[in-house]
């Protein structure tokens, strides 16, 4: 392992994040003296980012508690190209209401992790369209195209991938690359930038931002990425059979991110708990000498802390009771997911399959009862047989319906 002098570097060596960095010691010099000052880029493609971004969020979190100045840049402007990395086909286009709405919901995931304001250490947001709509396309080619070779840029993997394979690769998203480098140049001058973090997917785009920033301006750039998350099992992090984890509570509820943690792969536990909570390494050196079912402990530690950190303790502490309510020990569920209904239609008698595309525990109606069928579904605990049963306000149990789909997902439906 390498000896770090700086704090920033030593805590992401210690908790496995880091995959790449160019100018090693140049960048752990930076980084002990002063106030580093480093950004992350997020386009905004929906409004709220899911666990897939955490990692990065998570980086930008420990460079403000090691003592540096976070800058986030949304990509107001780069959203508009679409970013192409690692896809297959070119990403949608959006309209610029589109990205102002996405952008305003993307926000709110920031807050919990980093401390905004006009301090020397405290986190700043700016939008690279500030910039780059008002670039001349001929000025922009003359002084930056320059430093760029063809040669260079279809060697990146997604370019190199795309045309082995004959998929299309626009000239729109070819100038992405170009794009984003000038946003490190930009945050160079204008914020004193020095260091650009990301996930090793983006190395390519990061190197030439350094490389950029070196030769025009002349000074101190720096990059370093993290390792892509993968489960054990060989899964994306931050999806699942019900699609993304997201980090927007109007988008998943905090019980259901709880869960998320709590049902994490044995084999994953100690890995996560490094690099997505504040646990001291110690603790969780301890928590990862548990075997067999008290694994349940430090999973439990996991969703706990991780769900701490994004939407407080009371809020955790909440989601475990109504966790261990659901599994039998009688405390409150009242943080259980909840879907509304009116009381006009339950007591005509809502079909259960409807109840359960409602609470959102099945995508329709037909596969609510291809769930009824398979003996996965369950009203106030009781399995449901009857594929073309209902429910009616008989069913509420202080005011609400507990719904189970399989064995880990529930809801409560309740009356507006």
């Amino acid at each position: 392992m390498t000896e770090y002098k700086s704090e920033f570097l030593k805590t992401l060596d210690s908790r496995g994040f880091i995959k790449q960095m160019t100018h090693p010691a140049e960048l752990d010099a930076y980084c002990a003296s002063g106030i580093p000052v480093c950004y992350i880029g997020f386009d905004a493609t929906a409004d709220s980012l899911h666990v897939g971004s955490l990692l990065q969020i998570m980086m930008l979190h420990h460079f403000q508690r090691s003592g540096g100045k976070p800058v986030v840049l949304m990509g107001g402007g780069t959203t508009k190209v679409g970013d192409p990395t690692d896809k297959e086909k070119s990403r949608p286009l959006l309209t610029d209401e589109q990205i102002a709405s996405n952008m305003a919901g993307i926000k709110k995931a920031f807050e919990p992790f980093l401390t905004f304001g006009d301090g020397p250490t405290d986190a700043i947001m700016v939008n690279n369209d500030d910039w780059l709509s008002k670039i001349g396309y001929v000025e922009f080619l003359r002084d930056y195209g320059v430093h760029f070779t063809i040669n260079t840029m279809i060697k990146q993997e997604t370019v190199d991938r795309r045309l082995r394979n004959e998929q299309p690769y626009t000239f729109l998203e070819f100038n992405y690359m170009l794009l984003q480098a000038y946003d490190f140049l930009e945050l160079y001058r204008r914020n004193g930038v020095r260091l650009q973090l990301g996930g090793s997917d983006q190395w390519g785009n990061i190197i030439n931002g350094v490389e950029l920033t070196r030769r025009v301006a002349g000074g101190e750039a720096y990059g370093l990425t993290s390792h892509l998350i993968t489960t054990a099992s060989g899964g994306k992090m931050g999806k699942t059979a019900d699609g993304a984890v997201w980090l927007n509570a109007d988008r998943k509820s905090p019980y259901e991110y709880w869960q998320f943690w709590r049902n994490t792969e044995d084999a994953d536990v100690g890995r996560f708990l490094r690099l997505f909570t504040d646990l001291d390494v110690a603790d969780i050196a301890e928590l990862e000498k548990l075997q067999g079912a008290d694994i349940n402990t430090a999973k439990i530690a996991l969703a706990n802390a991780a769900t701490t950190l994004l939407h407080g303790a009371d809020v955790a502490a909440e989601s475990e009771a109504a966790a261990a309510a659901v599994f039998g020990d009688g405390a409150s569920a009242d943080a259980l997911p909840t879907v509304e209904v009116p009381k006009a239609e339950l007591e005509a008698g809502m079909l259960v399959a409807a109840a359960f595309a409602a609470a959102g525990l099945a995508a329709s109606n037909g596969e609510a009862r291809r769930l009824i069928k398979q003996g996965a579904a369950k009203v106030n605990d009781v399995l449901v047989s009857d594929q073309n049963g209902t429910l009616s306000a008989a069913d509420l149990v202080d005011g609400a319906i507990k719904l189970t789909a399989g064995k880990k997902r529930h809801a409560l439906l309740k009356i507006s």
